[in-house]
């Protein structure tokens, strides 16, 4: 007598003592579990185990009392029959290389679960878990603060992985959807290290132009920042022009617009949720450090690297003192901070929004262009477009009822 693999198979409504009692018949018998795995929608189980029944034992009287507590339960029940060759071909897929891929939208649609499956399996990966890592949807109309989130672990090798990840943006464009597609390893479980730009990142503003707005310079400096974060200009040229501009502005106005910075939206719901599963967290900003450090303050960040405006009898003089905070210098602040804190760079999240942004998103394990120009979501790992910061936590993996309201 050969050994017997079987794949039971059972569906039915959702209650208490299904798992246990049909695992504790075929723990009567001394079988192999091979594999097991179950899921619950709304009020419906699926759940399937694999199991190898020993030689010296017959399979129908373990079928047969299957069958009998089934029937008790009141859940339908499958037996399929795994060949060797079947089951050796399972176990050598093993070896192929295993993605995560991320859809976050206000609502996830038909639509877009289409589009995406279709674009899987014409790149020949195949689906192992599909998890929903938002809560339930209401049945209300959908507001502001509306997410979903849904995870596919995927294993094989993507036919073109670039063509793979151009036809990703394209299904975001089309279907409003934001999606991530990441190597599934250990460091993408265990980052350590978030490092935030300050302007248009984590906050809905760029605090030079409203600095210069209260100088009578808005437009000019409104001109040269466009410019230099679509990467037009080098930025410590137009770091250098702007400043200049700021000349004579009081020093009290800065307290002003730092008392009324405008934050992202999800920015202190990402931070008390980093803060309180012991993140490092970072500024590393091409702006100014007053600011940075009040956002510091408000959002508990451990490390803010950017620029000091000089004042003198009260007024601002136009120059600044020390190294300009360029985009190089943000990748060197982020790798000294991964350094000091023991961090390999692969554990490590950037977020950015702008072209000197593009060194340190390059750098991190986990590069996320946000809210970006064309030309950093098109060089960026992966990009979020729809919503606000705090579905960065879902691109690490967290689900709601990890996250700190």
């Amino acid at each position: 007598m050969n050994n017997e693999i079987i794949l039971l198979n059972i569906n039915g409504e959702d209650k208490p003592g299904i798992s246990s009692t049909l695992i504790d018949v075929l723990s009567k018998y001394d079988v192999q579990i091979l594999d097991i795995g179950q899921a619950v929608i709304h009020d419906g189980l699926s759940l399937g185990i694999m199991f190898r029944i020993p030689k010296k034992i017959e399979s129908s009287p373990i079928l047969k009392d299957l069958l009998f507590k089934s029937y008790e339960l009141n859940v339908q029940i499958k037996f399929t029959p795994i060949s060797d060759e079947k089951y050796k071909e399972w176990v050598n897929h093993q070896g192929k290389k295993r993605y995560i891929i991320t859809l976050i939208s206000r609502q996830t649609t038909a639509l877009q679960l289409s589009r995406l499956t279709e674009l899987i399996y014409k790149q020949k990966l195949n689906i192992d878990i599909i998890t929903r890592l938002t809560g339930r949807p209401k049945l209300t109309d959908i507001d502001i603060n509306t997410k979903s989130s849904i995870e596919f672990s995927v294993r094989g090798n993507p036919v073109d992985e670039v063509a793979f990840r151009e036809e990703l943006m394209k299904i975001s464009k089309a279907t409003g959807a934001d999606i991530a597609f990441q190597k599934d390893n250990i460091f993408r479980r265990n980052r350590r290290l978030v490092c935030f730009d300050m302007d248009s990142t984590l906050i809905q503003t760029e605090v030079i132009d409203e600095l210069a707005k209260r100088n009578g310079v808005g437009k000019q400096v409104k001109d040269i920042t466009e410019a230099a974060m679509r990467g037009e200009i080098d930025f410590n040229e137009s770091f250098i022009q702007r400043v200049e501009l700021l000349k004579g502005l009081d020093e009290k106005v800065m307290e002003d617009i730092a008392h009324n910075l405008p934050l992202t939206e999800g920015a202190e719901k990402l931070f008390r949720t980093l803060k309180k599963y012991g993140f490092r967290t970072a500024i590393l900003s091409g702006g100014f450090s007053y600011f940075g450090k009040y956002l510091q303050h408000k959002l508990g960040v451990d490390y803010v690297f950017a620029n000091d405006l000089e004042i003198k009898n009260g007024k601002l003089t136009g120059n600044h003192p020390g190294e300009i905070v360029n985009g190089e210098m943000k990748a060197e602040m982020l790798k000294k901070i991964a350094f000091k804190e023991d961090i390999h760079l692969e554990q490590v999240v950037a977020v950015g929004d702008g072209a000197n942004d593009l060194p340190m998103l390059s750098l991190a394990g986990l590069g996320i262009a946000f809210h970006a120009k064309p030309k950093v979501k098109a060089n960026a790992q992966h990009s979020i477009s729809t919503i606000g910061l705090d579905v960065i936590l879902y691109l690490m993996g967290f689900r709601d009822r990890e996250i700190e309201e």
